[in-house]
């Protein structure tokens, strides 16, 4: 009977318990003013399986809403976009919309009036880097001094990606405008340094920023366990962060 069914003789049966999803956390959600659901998925490195996890937010989502997102991968990634749109089955096929930030026109972004435009940027294609990188430091010293560090911070992360430490010390150097921050006891450092280096405090603390914006509240657990990492491996958990679907994934426990 099975092989009237399904076209195949069974050779063995397979004694499978498929593991349960407890917590699937997308990067974000939104919803347009006609009511169609867009689902946009951060990534910074190629996911062989990216496909079949955006198929499984699909299925989720449409669980929630009763209708299938809008999905796009957004690769931010250093390394040539290798990742998969699509997979297919003999009854199934799922496909979805993967884009490399680097094929989108950063200037409009860049002439923005928005600090925050003006910092994504950095990672899209750009004219002149160090034009665009001179743009950016004017602006964030034009900028209050509660948002200034913040945006330091911010730069840093996202010129990381982009391999624009070295420009930005040189253009930091070069102008006088930002003397408050090179003299600043924490930013300072991390721009005279280069991208890479700077206290290690703040490395944990900025991690941990990251942490609870991607994850809510983090546990002890992890605290602990993010409090006793090295540099290097605290630098691997930064970029890993993007990726991982939950604290136990990233972290190990």
């Amino acid at each position: 009977m099975l092989e009237a069914l399904t076209g195949f003789a069974i050779d063995r049966w397979h004694n499978v318990e498929l593991p349960e999803v407890r917590s699937l956390r997308a990067d974000m959600i939104g919803e347009s003013k006609t009511g169609a659901i867009v689902h946009i998925e951060l990534q910074s490195t190629n996911d062989a399986d990216m496909a079949l996890r955006m198929a499984e937010y699909a299925l989720a989502l449409y669980r929630r809403f009763r209708q299938f997102p809008q999905q796009v991968v957004l690769y931010v990634g250093e390394a040539p976009l290798r990742m998969r749109e699509s997979i297919a089955g003999p009854a199934i096929s799922f496909r979805c919309r993967v884009v490399d930030i680097r094929q989108l026109d950063g200037e409009p972004l860049l002439d923005s009036a928005n600090l925050e435009d003006n910092l994504l940027a950095v990672l899209m294609r750009l004219t002149d880097e160090r034009e665009a990188v001179r743009k950016i430091l004017h602006r964030i010293a034009g900028s209050e001094p509660s948002r200034r560090d913040i945006a330091v911070r911010e730069l840093t992360i996202l010129a990381g990606l982009r391999h624009l430490g070295a420009i930005i010390e040189r253009e930091t150097r070069n102008m006088p405008i930002l003397d408050d921050i090179m003299d600043h006891d924490l930013l300072g450092p991390i721009f005279r340094r280069g991208l890479q280096q700077g206290r290690i405090e703040e490395r944990k603390a900025m991690v941990m920023r990251l942490l609870e914006k991607r994850f809510g509240t983090v546990p002890t657990w992890a605290r602990q366990r993010l409090e006793a990492m090295p540099a290097p491996e605290l630098e691997e958990t930064g970029l890993r962060l993007l990726d991982a679907r939950s604290l136990e994934e990233l972290l190990g426990n």
